[in-house]
């Protein structure tokens, strides 16, 4: 579902007509030579395409505009080989509607001692040439990533293709549809928005559905991808014998698949990238939809429960930033703690719905039905399971009221201290970093939100690049915060986005 290969990112190059032809082909061949090693870069997973060495204000203008409205060009990355001066780039760069990386680099790794000359000097000018290019950025006030260093360096591919997975998942907004399958479940605060203001700032549109919507496409599921579906579940999942074939309860995973084959149906059908659903509002709807969610974020859908539509399309976004790395991103909820001298913990988990691509990697997930003691519904399908170890990120992006913001807790997921016989949900333990109480603290004065987009393979850089991107707050808890230092983050950063609209 998600193919980063589709999209490309522009290597472009700045120099100027001063220094004649010879040293305007060097240029052009050192440009081809990079984009060339870091489209065949495992760090990069998107295409990187060669663009002409650009030496006019009109050529720099017209590259902008050909960005802008080509589907497959996700932002370029900009070098100044040699100086380029600045007031070339003012009418391209302000017209520019795709992110761009400025990569400070140079051709040449190290200073040739004995040979430098100045025809050497003159070529490589990227220690100024990108200075003055530094300068009309900021000047312009434009958002954008500086990457330091020499471009055969793991460490610069690195820093690109974490700016390449952020460009990705922001293009993949640009135009998304959310189907939100009920609405905003009872006088919940923080999973209601401005849905008008997130179309113009983020670019995705949120789509309304009565609950009857859904049910009709259930109802309409073939029997025969039904079938298809609950085979696929046996040969998936450890399969509890009362839902086998020929057990009691087989009709109630019957029912989940045919809840899941409709699922799929419409949100195909409606071309939608991400979708929410609530267990208040289930009239037609025989059990909530608790496997089928898990199936399909597992599959590259976004989701948020109780009509979280900011949390599912922030899902997507870490799906499409996380595509081909090991790890997973999941829906999911600070729950319970547990507070001890061994060390402070939180339980996360949700009723149903985490989604299987954080499952630890023994074993099965296992499927199974057990009562859910709120909904009203009959007993609803849901794999249980418990989820990796390791470092990992929660990130959650809340409207508040004049601005999104974004706040991110790096957390270290480690095993339960003993078994969970009783707990009939998907989980993950962690201990956030720096611990519990700065964490816990900083999140609330933040006004971070309960629900959260989950991930091992997604960082603090990915999630940094992303809002800026998107023009939007940051903020990141980790093994540095301290709880007065955050506070005053908080107070500085509201006088900033405040002034920031008149600058």
């Amino acid at each position: 579902m998600i193919d980063l290969k589709q999209y490309e990112i522009w290597f472009v190059t700045g120099s100027q007509h001063l220094y004649g032809p010879k040293t305007l082909e060097t240029v052009a061949e050192h440009s081809r030579a990079i984009a060339a090693a870091f489209d065949a870069s495992s760090h990069i997973p998107v295409k990187v395409v060669f663009k002409p060495v650009l030496t006019t204000p009109d050529a720099i203008r017209e590259l902008c505009l050909e960005a802008n409205s080509s589907k497959s060009c996700i932002g370029l990355i900009t070098w100044m080989h040699t100086f380029s001066p600045a007031k070339m780039w003012i009418a391209g760069l302000t017209l520019l509607k795709k992110p761009f990386a400025h990569l400070h680099t140079q051709y040449s790794r190290e200073i040739p001692w004995s040979t430098i000359d100045m025809d050497f000097m003159n070529l490589n000018q990227s220690a100024h040439g990108d200075r003055e290019f530094g300068f009309i950025g900021s000047r312009l006030r434009l958002e954008r990533k500086v990457v330091v260093g020499h471009w055969q360096d793991d460490e610069v591919q690195s820093q690109l293709g974490v700016w390449a997975r952020a460009a990705s998942a922001w293009a993949d907004w640009q135009g998304a549809k959310i189907a939100r399958f009920g609405d905003n479940m009872r006088d919940v605060a923080v999973t209601e928005g401005d849905k008008v203001e997130a179309q113009i700032k983020f670019g995705y549109d949120v789509y309304g559905y009565g609950i009857g919507d859904l049910v009709k496409a259930v109802n309409e599921a073939n029997e025969a991808d039904v079938e298809k579906m609950v085979q696929a579940y046996l040969d998936e999942y450890d399969v509890m014998p009362s839902l086998q074939p020929g057990g009691e309860r087989n009709a109630s995973l019957r029912e989940g698949a045919r809840i899941e084959v409709g699922m799929r149906n419409f949100l195909q059908a409606g071309n939608f990238k991400a979708f929410t659903t609530t267990f208040e509002d289930l009239h037609g709807l025989a059990q909530l939809p608790g496997l089928a969610v898990q199936r399909l974020m597992r599959d590259g859908y976004g989701f948020g429960a109780e009509g979280d539509w900011k949390t599912s399309a922030l899902v997507r976004a870490m799906k499409v930033m996380s595509e081909g790395m090991k790890g997973g991103v999941s829906f999911m909820e600070d729950y319970t703690y547990h507070f001890s001298a061994s060390g402070d913990k939180v339980l996360g988990a949700h009723m149903l719905e985490i989604c299987e691509s954080i499952a630890a990697p023994f074993g099965k997930p296992k499927l199974e039905i057990l009562p859910l003691s709120i909904g009203g519904k009959a007993d609803p399908v849901r794999l249980i399971f418990d989820s990796l170890t390791g470092p990992a990120i929660g990130a959650s992006i809340m409207d508040m009221g004049q601005r999104f913001r974004m706040v991110a807790n790096v957390v270290d997921v480690i095993p339960t201290d003993e078994p969970l016989p009783n707990l009939p949900v998907a989980r993950a333990l962690w201990l956030p970093r720096p611990n519990l109480k700065v964490a816990a603290a900083a999140w609330i004065y933040a006004g971070g939100a309960h629900h959260t987009s989950f991930s091992y393979s997604v960082t603090a850089e990915h999630l940094q690049d992303f809002a800026d991107m998107a023009g939007i707050e940051f903020l990141l808890i980790d093994e540095n915060t301290r709880v007065q230092e955050f506070k005053e983050k908080l107070r500085w950063n509201d006088l900033y986005f405040h002034l920031s609209k008149g600058l």
